[in-house]
């Protein structure tokens, strides 16, 4: 039989942490259904954590996965990257089972969404762990009775441990949005290498990603494989600061951009449009090879 988890508290925030049998560990907090650690079975941490976070409410956190919805980024009226990731949610399940851990948590409109995005919705964020392996689906129900239409994207971090020693492969062949140069392009190669010179400040939207990705760090003679696969998200982005970028940043230490790289799920060039009744869902899978 499962056995529930009950609330605890992490950086002062309530919390869910997750812990399957087989040692895979996860942290997950209600404040913006934000996931902030995952050390899968046998393994340190994946994730990249901003040791100048402000586990405050109602503001961003800076590392870890944060729920992007209803908008991506400024492309739309609402708050940058919407209001998902700083609202309370609530726990729906959280529990250990035999062979994983799983939490769900659910974010519903109030009097301020509806303030800004007149809608009735449900959104679920499903978390499971087991082994090397780590699953996120973001679900969205339309509760109310007109249309609604989102983007939005699992902004997830990477901890890495030096940019320079670090690709992504699966990417040739794929266009996508330069949000630096503001230009489309054609990615030519299957290697994208986040440290060059060419790719610093990166911030690209890759679309109609179908088949997995892998990031992988050299560290010395070993070698770090995180593959990472999606489904119900159409679009990837890979994005990291650079030097410049990641100085103006006042919750980001300087020179931090060299330890992180983000790899996100996300629904950007075509956003996701939902009748009365309908519901949507997209997954991001990471497995540590």
């Amino acid at each position: 039989m499962p056995t529930a988890i009950s609330l605890s508290r992490v950086h002062g925030l309530d919390a869910i942490e997750l812990q399957a049998r087989d040692g895979a560990r996860a942290t997950l907090l209600l404040h913006g259904g934000h996931l902030v650690s995952w050390c899968p079975a046998g393994a340190g941490e994946q994730l990249y954590l901003s040791p100048r976070s402000a586990f405050t409410s109602g503001q961003a956190i800076r590392g870890g996965v944060p729920v992007i919805f209803p908008q991506f980024a400024a492309r739309g009226a609402l708050q940058r990257h919407g209001f998902a990731r700083t609202k309370p949610w609530q726990l729906v399940l959280a529990e250990q089972g035999e062979a994983d851990a799983l939490a769900v948590l659910r974010l519903s409109q109030d009097a301020a969404t509806r303030m800004c995005w007149p809608h009735d919705f449900d959104l679920e964020l499903t978390v499971r762990i087991a082994g090397a392996s780590l699953e996120m689906e973001l679900a969205c129900e339309n509760k109310g009775d007109t249309p609604l239409s989102f983007t939005g994207a699992l902004h997830t971090y990477l901890g890495i441990e030096a940019l320079g020693e670090t690709s992504v492969r699966g990417l040739g062949g794929l266009h996508y949005w330069d949000s630096v140069a503001q230009k489309e392009a054609v990615q030519r190669t299957d290697l994208l290498l986040p440290g060059m010179p060419d790719t610093q400040d990166l911030d690209r939207i890759y679309y109609q990603v179908h088949e997995s990705l892998t990031l992988v760090e050299q560290r010395g003679p070993a070698q770090r494989c995180v593959e990472i696969r999606q489904h119900g998200f159409e679009d990837a982005v890979v994005w990291n600061p650079g030097a410049a970028k990641c100085a103006a940043l006042s919750d980001m230490p300087l020179g931090d951009f060299e330890k992180m790289l983000c790899v996100e799920a996300a629904c950007i060039e075509r956003p996701v449009i939902l009748q009365p009744g309908e519901t949507w869902a997209g997954m991001q899978s990471l497995s540590l090879v």
